[in-house]
C-alpha cells in the first residue's frame, strides 16, 4: 500500500451506524467508507447487514463489522453498547443513529400498537442507545453522537403529530445532551430532515414533492455536518428558513391551517 494510503488509512475514524440499512444510512456508509473510515454496522436483519457489509469492505477496502440491536428491546442495549464498542477495541469515534419509523396519522391515531412503535423507536429507543453511548464517549473523552430527528418535531401538524412528537422529545433531548458533552470534548449533532423520498415513506402514501429530497441528499449532508461539526443540520438547508416561518406562525392562524 503507498505511504500515503497507510497514513490515511491509519487516521481513518472507527463509526457506528444504528438502523444502518435504511435508505439514509446506507448512503452515510459508503460516504463514510470511501474517505477510510471502518464501521459498525447495528441493525435487526442480519442478512441485509451482511451483504452490506460484504459491498463495503470489497468496494472500500474499509473494516466493516456488524451488530445486531432492536431499538424496542432497551433491556438489551446495555450489552449491544459494550459489544459496540468493543468491536474496534474501545475506539469507537463517532456513532450515528438513523432509525426511524413513520406511521399513518389516521391509522396511528385508531391504533395504539402503530403509537406505541413509534414512540419505542424514534423517541424512548434511541435515548436509550444514546444514553449509554453518552457514558462510554464520556469515559474516552472524545467523539460525537448524533440522530436523525426531523422538521416535524418544529410544530405540531395535524398530518403527523404524533410522529412529530416523538421527533420533538429527540430534538430537545439532543439539545441538552450536546449542552452536558461539550465540557467533555464531546460533539452532539441533531439532524433534522424534511420530507425523504424512501420506501418508508412511499408506502404510507408520501409521495415525491418540491419540498421533498432524496436519501442520497441527505447522507451527503449528513457526512459534511459531521466533518464540520454542525450542532443542528436542516437537509436540505431551505427547511431552516421554512420552519422558522412555521414556528413564527400565531396560533389563532395556525389551528385552521391544513398542513
Amino acid at each position: 500500500m503507498p505511504v500515503i494510503a497507510r497514513q490515511l488509512r491509519a487516521m481513518s475514524e472507527n463509526v457506528l451506524l444504528v438502523g444502518a440499512t435504511s435508505a439514509v444510512a446506507r448512503v452515510l456508509a459508503q460516504r463514510l467508507a470511501r474517505r477510510g473510515c471502518n464501521l459498525v454496522l447495528a441493525g435487526r436483519n442480519q442478512e441485509e447487514l451482511d451483504a452490506m457489509a460484504s459491498d463495503l469492505e470489497i468496494r472500500y477496502k474499509c473494516r466493516v463489522l456488524v451488530e445486531l440491536v432492536d431499538a424496542r428491546k432497551v433491556h438489551e442495549h446495555a450489552d449491544f453498547v459494550d459489544r459496540a464498542m468493543g468491536c474496534f477495541h474501545e475506539s469507537l469515534q463517532g456513532a450515528i443513529l438513523c432509525q426511524g419509523v413513520l406511521h399513518d396519522q389516521q391509522l396511528a391515531g385508531q391504533n395504539w400498537s402503530l403509537s406505541e412503535e413509534m414512540i419505542e423507536v424514534n423517541l424512548t429507543g434511541s435515548i436509550s442507545l444514546l444514553n449509554l453511548l453518552a457514558d462510554r464517549f464520556t469515559t474516552l473523552g472524545r467523539g460525537y453522537l448524533g440522530a436523525i430527528s426531523s422538521v416535524a418535531g418544529e410544530r405540531g401538524r395535524q398530518s403527523n403529530f404524533i410522529y412529530g412528537a416523538t421527533k420533538a422529545g429527540l430534538t430537545a433531548y439532543l439539545d441538552g445532551l450536546r449542552n452536558r458533552l461539550y465540557p467533555r470534548g464531546i460533539h452532539v449533532l441533531t439532524i433534522k430532515p424534511g420530507l425523504i423520498d424512501t420506501p418508508m415513506t412511499r408506502g404510507i402514501g408520501k409521495s415525491p414533492s418540491l419540498l421533498s429530497t432524496t436519501a442520497e441528499r441527505v447522507g451527503r449532508d449528513i457526512d459534511r455536518a459531521i466533518r464540520r461539526r454542525k450542532n443542528v443540520l436542516y437537509t436540505p438547508g431551505y427547511w431552516r428558513c421554512i420552519m422558522c416561518i412555521v414556528r413564527n406562525i400565531p396560533e389563532w392562524i395556525f389551528k385552521r391551517l391544513k398542513m
